[in-house]
C-alpha cells in the first residue's frame, strides 16, 4: 500500500484496487505523468480528506506534494490515460481521450465505497492532439472550488483534493501557471466510453464496459436478465436530476459534451461553468458556443439529447434490432417526468412550499419570467425571499425588481398559495434557508481568488472554499461575498482553454 509518511505525518495508507484495467487494453494506455517543477500546494480540501480517511496534515506532507505534482508514484497506483469519443456541440468526435490527464488509481475508502483519483495536468499522453497536456492553474482553481460548491448544495459532482502550483508557464492566450488537479470521482467513465465501442462496431467492448460499470458500482444487478436496460435507466433518470439541481441553483455547464456526461449522473468537467448573476433565461456562459447550444435554458434539453447519444451507443446491449430500439425509447421517454419531477421538487423546496398544488408549476413559471424581465439577481432574490411574511409590503423584495406591480401581483399570489400550507411561518423560513444558498460561486469572486493566487497568495482560495462548504450559512463577516458583482462583472462569458 502507499504510505503517505514523512517527518510530519503518522503512518497512513490509500488501499487502490484498480478495476479499470480489467477492460481490454484498447480502452488506456499505460503512462506515467510528467512532473511540474518547484510544485507547492495552492490549496488542500481537508475536508475530503477527512472522508477519505486521509490523514490531516496532507499539506505538510513533502511525499504527497511529489505524488500530486507528477514527481513520484504513490505505491499501487498504475497510471493510465482513458480512451474515449463522444459528441461535443452536436459532432461526433472520434479523437478523444484523456489529453492532460491520467487515472492514477482507484481507492477504495474505509466504508468500502470507489473512488477514482484523477490527476489532471499530467502532461502529453497519445490523446492530446495538438495539445501540450497541462491545467493552468486558473482553470484548476475553478475547478477545484465549484465541485465543492456543487456537493455541498446537494448536487451529484465530482470533486477536488487539492490544487498544486508551479513556476512553470503554460501559454494559451498568454503565459500561464502551471497546475495540477487531483480529481476524485465515483467514476471517470463518460457517456463517451460506450459511444467509444459503438462507433468501433466494438460489441465486446461494450459489454465488457457496461459489465465492469455493473459490477463495481451495482453488484446486485450483475446476474439480472435486464441488468443493461436497468445500467441506462440509471444514467438517464440520474442525468434528469442532476439537471433539475443545476437549474434550481442557477449553474450553466457550458461545455455539455457527451465526453463530459458521467455515466453516474455526476457533474463533471468544470470549464467555462458559472452561476447566474442576474437571471438571463437564455444565458450563454462559454464564448465559443456563439449558436447558444448550451445555454442555460437549454441544459434540460441536451440532457436528453446526450441520453439519447447514449441509448443508441447501448443498442447492442439492450436486444434483437428492433426489441433494442424499443427499449431505448421506452427508458428515453422517462427523461421529462424524471426531470419534472426533480425540478417542481426543488422549487417547491425554494419557495417553502410541503404540499403540492396544481398550480404550483404555473407559480414557478410566472416568478422565472418576472425575474428574466428585470434581470434580478438570482440567489439574492431566492435567499431575501425566506422572509416573505404574507402581511407584510416586502419592500426589500419589491426593490429587486424594476415593475413593482408586477412583483406585487405576484406576491400576492404566493402569499395565498401559503394560506394553504400545513406549516407555520418559522417552519418554512428554515426550511428555505436550506434550499436557497447565500453564498456561490460567482465568476468575479473566483477571478479574485485566481488573480491573488497567480501572485503567490492563496488565502482567498481558502476562504472560498469555507464559505462553500457550508453555502447555507450565515458566515458572520462575509456580507461582502453576497453582494450582486460590479455591472462590468455581471454575466462574465469564458471559454473552453484550460
Amino acid at each position: 500500500m502507499p504510505e503517505l509518511t514523512d517527518e510530519h505525518s503518522s503512518n497512513r495508507a490509500i488501499h487502490f484496487d484498480n478495476q479499470f484495467l480489467s477492460l481490454p487494453e484498447h480502452f488506456y494506455t499505460r503512462l506515467n505523468p510528467q512532473g511540474l517543477t518547484t510544485p507547492v500546494f495552492a490549496s488542500v480540501n481537508h475536508k475530503l480528506a477527512a472522508e477519505l480517511g486521509l490523514p490531516d496534515d496532507l499539506d505538510q506532507n513533502a511525499n504527497f506534494l511529489k505524488a500530486m505534482s507528477g514527481n513520484a508514484l504513490l505505491e499501487g497506483s498504475e497510471p493510465i490515460a482513458m480512451k474515449y469519443t463522444g459528441h461535443q456541440f452536436g459532432y461526433y468526435n472520434p479523437d478523444l481521450g484523456d489529453g492532460r490527464g491520467l487515472l492514477l488509481g482507484e481507492q477504495i475508502d474505509r466504508q468500502g465505497r470507489r473512488w477514482d483519483w484523477h490527476l489532471k495536468g499530467a502532461g502529453l499522453t497519445p490523446y492530446s492532439r495538438q495539445g501540450d497536456g497541462r491545467a493552468v492553474l486558473r482553470s484548476s482553481i475553478r475547478e477545484y472550488l465549484c465541485g465543492e460548491a456543487m456537493h455541498h448544495l446537494g448536487i451529484a459532482s465530482t470533486r477536488a483534493l487539492c490544487v498544486v502550483a508551479s513556476r512553470e508557464k503554460v501559454y494559451r492566450e498568454k503565459p500561464e501557471t502551471g497546475a495540477m488537479l487531483l480529481r476524485i470521482a465515483s467514476t471517470h467513465i463518460r457517456f463517451g466510453h460506450f459511444e467509444y465501442c459503438y462507433y468501433r462496431k466494438d460489441e465486446a467492448g461494450l459489454r465488457h464496459l457496461a459489465d465492469h460499470v455493473i459490477l463495481t458500482h451495482f453488484p446486485q444487478w450483475q446476474d439480472l436478465p435486464d441488468k443493461y436496460e436497468r445500467l441506462l435507466r440509471n444514467a438517464i433518470q440520474r442525468t434528469a436530476t442532476m439537471i433539475a439541481k443545476w437549474q434550481a441553483v442557477g449553474f450553466c455547464h457550458g461545455v455539455m459534451n457527451t465526453d463530459n456526461m458521467s455515466i453516474l449522473g455526476d457533474t463533471f468537467d468544470f470549464g467555462p461553468f458559472a452561476f447566474l448573476d442576474d437571471f438571463q433565461a437564455n444565458y450563454i456562459c462559454n464564448r465559443t458556443d456563439t449558436g447558444g447550444r448550451y445555454a442555460f435554458n437549454n441544459q434540460p434539453n441536451i440532457g436528453l439529447w446526450n441520453c439519447q447519444c447514449l441509448a443508441q451507443a447501448m443498442l447492442p446491449l439492450l436486444g434483437t434490432h428492433s426489441d433494442g430500439e424499443q427499449i431505448a425509447i421506452r427508458l428515453l421517454k422517462e427523461y421529462e417526468p424524471a426531470f419534472q419531477m426533480a425540478i417542481v421538487k426543488a422549487f417547491r423546496a425554494k419557495l417553502g412550499l410541503q404540499s403540492e398544488q396544481e398550480n404550483d408549476h404555473q407559480l414557478i413559471q410566472s416568478l422565472l419570467n418576472l425575474m428574466h424581465a428585470n434581470k434580478v439577481d438570482y440567489t439574492r432574490f431566492f435567499r431575501n425571499l425566506c422572509e416573505f411574511h404574507s402581511t407584510q409590503e416586502h419592500g426589500d423584495l419589491r426593490d429587486h425588481f424594476v415593475d413593482r406591480e408586477a412583483f406585487d401581483i405576484w406576491s400576492q399570489q404566493y402569499g395565498q398559495r401559503l394560506a394553504n400550507e400545513p406549516i407555520d411561518r418559522p417552519t418554512r423560513e428554515s426550511m428555505m434557508l436550506q434550499s436557497n444558498p447565500k453564498f456561490i460561486l460567482r465568476n468575479y469572486l473566483a477571478q479574485r481568488a485566481i488573480e491573488r493566487a497567480e501572485k503567490g497568495d492563496f488565502s482567498e482560495i481558502g476562504r472560498l472554499l469555507t464559505l462553500l462548504q457550508a453555502p447555507f450559512d450565515e458566515h458572520e463577516g462575509f456580507a461582502a461575498y453576497t453582494a450582486s458583482p460590479p455591472d462590468d462583472s455581471k454575466g462574465i462569458a469564458l471559454s473552453c482553454s484550460s
